[in-house]
């Protein structure tokens, strides 16, 4: 979508428009997003500045671009897990945790760029709006296995509760990064412990 509102112009194909969100990744990772103009990120791609501008806009057309692909990995990576895991709640809680924390959301340019589009969705609507979705997508998502072991209100909680806890890793893991394979496992032991607490058998009373 381009700064303007629109999608990127008809007839831009699919690898170039990769070529450029690939450089953008790259430009903000090495600069920050201050820093990440659109002559830079162009020099990346290898493309003139028209070529970003007239698809584009701006860098905020190319930072929406970016994370509709990032949003649109995060999807596919929770529903292949999803498919591949048995449907009970626990399985599938894990399978949502673990499609967060895929490698496709934990190399170094996404994980500065989520940063990126977290700060700025507070400022503008539409990177607001796909955060709204991103947001409610996962907490559904969360709360509807949640709902099928416990009344919907502790689903609910339960719910926004493992979606603050994946939020809140996502965030350390981006201001304080470990290596990638012992991060991941830090994230999901956690996660996984939050969801142990949710699902575990309530106490019974002993007189």
């Amino acid at each position: 979508m381009k700064s303007d509102g629109t999608m990127p112009k008809v007839g831009m194909n699919a690898m170039r428009q990769a070529q450029l969100i690939k450089a953008t990744l790259t430009v903000i990772d090495r600069v920050g997003l201050a820093e990440a103009s659109i002559a830079v990120i162009a020099k990346e791609a290898g493309v003139s500045t028209g070529i970003v501008s007239h698809y584009f806009g701006d860098k905020n057309g190319l930072l929406d671009a970016c994370m509709r692909q990032i949003l649109a990995d995060l999807y596919l990576a929770v529903e292949r897990r999803r498919r591949q895991a048995p449907d009970t709640p626990e399985a599938q809680i894990r399978a949502i945790i673990d499609g967060n924390f895929d490698l496709s959301q934990v190399d170094a340019p996404v994980l500065k760029t989520w940063l990126v589009f977290w700060t700025n969705s507070l400022h503008q609507p539409r990177l607001q709006r796909l955060q709204s979705i991103n947001d409610r997508r996962l907490w559904s998502n969360l709360t509807a296995q949640f709902a099928r072991v416990m009344p919907r209100e502790q689903a609910r909680a339960a719910g926004s509760s493992m979606a603050a806890v994946i939020d809140g890793l996502w965030l350390r893991m981006t201001l304080a990064p470990l290596p990638v394979d012992e991060g991941l496992m830090r994230a999901r032991s956690l996660c996984y412990q939050n969801l142990a607490l949710w699902l575990q058998p309530p106490q019974q009373n002993r007189s």
